[in-house]
């Protein structure tokens, strides 16, 4: 699920900070993003207790999709139009897959531990980035992409644990959030912030709908009375992440988002009783090392031409 902001993800929809900016108003729209959400997974993991993932996601991205292109066609309609749809599609279509799988995983693992793999993603674009980009990684940068991997296969269950749901689920949230990131990559100079944020939620919306006439069921109330808000708070925490990175440069408010593994442990004990363990606790430690180690250090270089590499 996207439910924790990437620099990566930012940088590619967002325009470069203008002059003033402003530190202290980046980190606190940051601050306020990642509490939004982990209190949208806090709000999901409840919902699909009770109801289907497809069915929970689609009313997500419905909400989402009113709200968005309400606004965009009231404001600047010519903002509806993409000059690459087939990609936002696909960008699109690894996003709904990272909510819906993530779902699934957070009905059979506990809430902290959901949220400290999906902080592997970052770890996982380093290193998908060699086959899919042609970039360069370096050897400090391959070194926190093992780290970052052995703080998940710790949460997950450390060595001689069997290939079940508990460790494929998780895996398969951060595999495909850091596709997410990578085709967001592929966009970055294609469409505006507004409109890759318009073809996420129209994507999800169109994916999730079909299922609905087989695994939908009638909510409560209530329970529609949540998934309404869960919609809001999708809308809400990408508009906080494009606030962020517009006050601030990315370098700064970016490592920030690693607080969101602060709201999820208050989560994890308030809201469903669950204590974190010693080696939830070490393995989270170890993704974030390996997270600030690659944020940090050099960022990776693109695969040098033939022309260059035979260049003295």
């Amino acid at each position: 699920m996207t439910s924790t902001p990437r620099d990566d993800d930012a940088l590619a929809v967002l325009p470069v900070p203008p002059e003033g900016v402003s530190i202290g108003a980046g980190v606190l729209w940051m601050l306020l993003t990642t509490f939004l959400f982990v209190c949208q997974d806090s709000l999901a993991r409840i919902l699909v207790a009770d109801y289907p993932p497809a069915e929970v996601a689609f009313v997500r991205y419905f909400v989402h999709f009113l709200l968005v292109g309400g606004f965009l066609a009231l404001r600047a309609p010519e903002l509806l139009r993409s000059r690459k749809p087939g990609a936002q599609i696909l960008r699109s279509a690894m996003l709904c897959a990272n909510t819906v799988i993530g779902m699934y995983a957070l009905k059979i693992m506990p809430f902290l531990d959901f949220s400290a793999v999906v902080w592997v993603a970052p770890v996982l674009v380093t290193a998908l980035s060699v086959v899919m980009l042609g970039e360069k990684v370096s050897a400090a940068g391959w070194i926190s992409v093992f780290v970052g991997l052995a703080g998940v296969w710790l949460i997950v269950g450390g060595a001689g644990i069997a290939l079940t749901w508990l460790v494929v689920l998780p895996l398969l949230t951060a595999l495909t959030n850091a596709l997410y990131q990578i085709a967001t990559r592929f966009l970055r100079t294609a469409d505006e912030p507004a409109t890759t944020l318009f073809y996420t939620a129209v994507a999800g919306s169109a994916f999730c709908l079909p299922f609905l006439p087989f695994v939908g069921l009638a909510p409560t109330p209530s329970a529609a009375g949540l998934m309404l808000l869960l919609g809001c708070l999708g809308a809400a925490s990408h508009f906080c992440i494009i606030r962020a990175f517009a006050a601030a440069p990315a370098n700064v408010v970016a490592p920030f988002g690693y607080t969101a593994l602060v709201w999820a442990s208050l989560s994890s004990v308030v809201v469903f009783a669950e204590v974190p363990t010693l080696r939830t606790i070490l393995g989270s430690a170890l993704i974030v090392a390996a997270g600030l180690a690659i944020f940090f250090g050099p960022r990776p270089r693109p695969a040098a031409t033939t022309h260059e590499r035979r260049a003295p």
